[in-house]
């Protein structure tokens, strides 16, 4: 689908962290509209990967095994390790284990004060899931316990300490084109203030509402726009993370507005069906009622190639299209629970279930993958359920 000539796609507003943080619209006067942007999807970086020295460390298990390769062959791959803090009693302190992923362990020097200790020096990605950016531990603690991704025992350490690296690669800032400059953006700009403030980007339909927000920033600098007498091209240098490629393809697919028509977002592709399940997330009305116990709700399963597809489905399952019910098992036991348009129990026939079978495979979930169809089917009909296959 194409967008309209002549109808802006995007809104630049001044930055309200309250209003931002509640998801509702930013108020007051829009500081511009403008036609396009540049350089405004990006791929999320991946994980970072880092160096890290385990100080004062008495390896056991895998990590000992890995340790003795590294010495003697070179780095050694050793996979997830959890460090889980000690109380002051040398007993688990209860706290959330703070993990790094995909470790390879590169060598070890003996540890300075104690040579039955080594320092171990790792490079690795650090979890997301993790709380805190360093490990934290309580105050006399001796330390961390290390554990394998099934707490296999790895061994001790006495602290965890990340090795300074260079500053990254700036990226470049994004182009908004053809902006009809108003309210404060305008009387800055013809102040010759530098400063011009924070802002947030909107991405519109072609009726001028909302369809999500974009990204958020700083605008840094202004020329004047070859797309119109009285227009300008601002840079916005963002904070937050730029939109992912798929969002694009989504919003285009909202460009006339909520959609009207069912299985819109089965043209998209597992990246795009991602950003297809925040759209509808973002458009989901809190204040409307849910449909009643006891409802029969009908799932295309046509084209539940992937768990994104299956959220999808079953959104507009239950919401209509467009709709939102969730885009993980955690975020479904949530709307499960009530408030998302259907109130437990209630039926679920799914129509073409043999796609699903076929696609999201037999294999029983490990770590974080998503469930095989059949753990779905159980987690389902454990939440007040009942799936009929059709």
């Amino acid at each position: 689908m194409t967008t309209g000539e002549g109808r802006p796609k995007y809104r630049l507003v001044p930055y309200e962290t309250e209003a931002t943080q509640r998801g509702t619209e930013v108020p007051g006067e829009p500081w511009a509209l403008c036609a396009d942007a540049e350089s405004l999807f990006g791929d999320p970086p991946p994980p970072a990967r880092r160096t890290y020295e385990l100080l004062g460390c008495a390896p056991q298990g895998d990590l000992g095994k890995a340790l003795e390769h590294a010495r003697g062959r070179g780095p050694a791959p050793l996979g997830t390790l959890r460090l889980e803090s000690l109380d002051r009693t040398g007993e688990r302190a209860g706290s959330c284990p703070w993990c790094l992923e995909d470790v390879r362990v590169l060598g070890d020097r003996p540890c300075p004060g104690d040579p039955s200790l080594v320092d171990i020096t790792v490079e690795a990605s650090e979890s997301a899931e993790n709380g805190t950016e360093s490990p934290r531990r309580p105050s006399l603690s001796p330390g961390h316990l290390l554990l394998g991704a099934e707490e296999e025992p790895w061994g001790t350490c006495r602290d965890l300490a990340p090795v300074r690296l260079g500053p990254e690669p700036a990226e470049p800032p994004i182009r908004l084109l053809g902006c009809s400059p108003g309210g404060a953006l305008r009387a800055a700009l013809d102040a010759g203030e530098e400063d011009l403030g924070h802002a947030q980007l909107l991405r519109l339909d072609v009726h001028g509402h909302t369809v999500q927000p974009a990204v958020e920033g700083e605008v840094t600098a202004w020329i004047p726009s070859a797309r119109g007498r009285g227009l300008v091209d601002l840079a916005l240098d963002p904070w937050s993370e730029r939109p992912p490629p798929g969002a694009a393809e989504v919003w285009d697919l909202w460009w006339e507005g909520r959609p009207s028509a069912p299985g819109r977002w089965a043209r998209c592709g597992p990246e795009a069906r991602s950003c297809w399940l925040d759209t509808a997330r973002h458009h989901h009305p809190h204040d409307a009622p849910s449909a009643p116990a006891g409802t029969t709700f009908h799932l295309d399963g046509r084209h539940i190639t992937d768990h994104h597809g299956f959220h999808c489905a079953l959104g507009e399952a239950v919401n209509g299209p467009g709709g939102y019910f969730g885009r993980s098992l955690d975020a479904l036991d949530d709307c499960l629970r009530g408030g998302w348009g259907a109130e437990r129990p209630f039926t679920l026939v799914w129509h073409a279930s043999d796609v699903a079978r076929t696609c999201l495979g037999g294999t029983p979930r490990t770590d974080r993958r998503p469930p095989a169809f059949e753990e779905l089917l159980a987690f389902l009909a454990e939440k007040g359920v009942d799936v009929r296959l059709a």
